[in-house]
C-alpha cells in the first residue's frame, strides 16, 4: 500500500467517489459485519486452544480404580487396593471417594434424591500420577492378582477424544476467519464494482483530460480501504465490549468453556481491522483496474 496513495488530493477523491450513498453503507457495514464475526471466531480458536490443553493437564496424570465385588468383599478389596497403590512407584497420591462424594458424582444424572445407601455402587479411588508417570500394565496386573473385582481406569479413551474435539474447534475458529475474510473481499469487490459503474462518465471524462488509470483506481481504493477499516474498527470495538460482557465460565456453569480472551490475548482483536483494510486495499485494487479495461 504506496503512501501516495493517502496523501491524494481528497478533492479528487471525492469527485470520482461518492462520499455517501449505497456502496459507502454497504461497504461500512460489511466490513463491521465480518470484524464482528471474526472477532468471535478469533476468540473460539483462542478458547478451544485453553480448553485443550485444560483438559490435557486435568487427566493426563489422574486415574481411577473402581471396585466392583459384592458387598462383603468390598472393603477387603479397598483395603488391598490401597495397599498396592502405597507401594506403587509413580504414584503421588490416591483415596477413596465417601457415600457423599460418590452421590455428588450422580447427582447430574440422577438428582438430588438418590438413596445412595440403599445402592450396590461399585468403591471408587481416585490416584495422581507423580511427573515421571507409573507402570500401567504392572498395576493393572497387581490389581488382577490381589483384587480382582479392581478395574483400572487412566482416562485415556476420554482424554484423546476431548483433545481432539478441541482441536477440531479451534480449526473451525481459524477456518470461519478465512471464510469471513474471503465474504468480506466479495461484498467490497461487488461495491467496488458497481461504484465504478455508477461513475463510468466520470471516469471517460477524466481520461479526456489527461487522468491515468492508476490515478483513477488510487481514488477508489483509497476510499474504500478508509471505508474497510473504519468498519472494522468499529465491528471489532463492539465484538470485544459484547466478550467482555459474557458471563464468567463459574458463573455460567462451565457451558461457555471460557470463551473469550485472557491477558494479552486482548491484543489479538486489534489486529482485525488493520487486517481488513488489507483486504479491502487487495480487492478493491483488484476490482478497480479489471472494471478500468471494461470502461471504455
Amino acid at each position: 500500500m504506496r503512501l501516495t496513495m493517502f496523501r491524494a488530493d481528497m478533492s479528487a477523491t471525492d469527485r470520482v467517489v461518492p462520499p455517501s450513498g449505497h456502496t459507502a453503507n454497504l461497504t461500512v457495514l460489511t466490513s463491521a459485519a465480518m470484524a464482528f464475526l471474526a472477532v468471535f471466531a478469533l476468540a473460539l480458536s483462542l478458547a478451544s486452544g485453553r480448553l485443550a490443553d485444560r483438559w490435557s493437564e486435568a487427566l493426563a496424570r489422574s486415574a481411577t480404580i473402581r471396585i466392583s465385588a459384592p458387598p462383603e468383599q468390598i472393603e477387603a478389596q479397598t483395603k488391598a487396593v490401597l495397599d498396592a497403590l502405597a507401594t506403587t512407584p509413580g504414584v503421588a497420591s490416591y483415596r477413596a471417594l465417601d457415600d457423599a462424594e460418590m452421590k455428588k458424582l450422580l447427582d447430574p444424572w440422577f438428582g438430588p434424591d438418590l438413596p445412595v445407601d440403599s445402592l450396590p455402587l461399585p468403591k471408587l479411588i481416585e490416584l495422581t500420577e507423580t511427573a515421571q508417570g507409573m507402570d500401567t500394565e504392572g498395576l493393572r496386573l497387581r490389581l488382577a492378582a490381589e483384587a480382582p473385582g479392581a478395574v483400572l481406569d487412566d482416562h485415556t479413551r476420554w482424554r484423546r477424544p476431548l483433545v481432539a474435539a478441541a482441536g477440531r474447534l479451534r480449526f473451525l475458529g481459524w477456518l470461519s476467519m478465512i471464510l469471513i475474510g474471503g465474504a468480506m473481499a466479495g461484498m467490497i469487490t461487488l461495491a467496488a464494482q458497481a461504484a465504478l459503474a455508477a461513475n463510468g462518465q466520470v471516469i471517460r471524462t477524466l481520461r479526456l483530460v489527461g487522468a491515468r488509470d492508476a490515478f483513477i483506481a488510487q481514488a477508489f481504493v483509497r476510499r474504500f480501504t478508509l471505508r474497510g477499516l473504519t468498519g472494522a474498527a468499529a465491528g471489532t470495538v463492539v465484538a470485544m465490549i459484547a466478550i467482555a460482557l459474557l458471563p464468567a465460565t463459574d458463573e455460567a456453569g462451565g457451558f461457555l468453556t471460557g470463551l473469550g480472551f485472557t491477558g494479552w490475548g486482548w491484543l489479538w482483536p486489534l489486529f482485525i481491522p488493520p487486517l481488513a483494510a488489507l483486504v479491502a486495499f487487495a480487492a478493491t485494487r483488484h476490482a478497480a483496474f479489471r472494471m478500468l479495461k471494461e470502461v471504455r
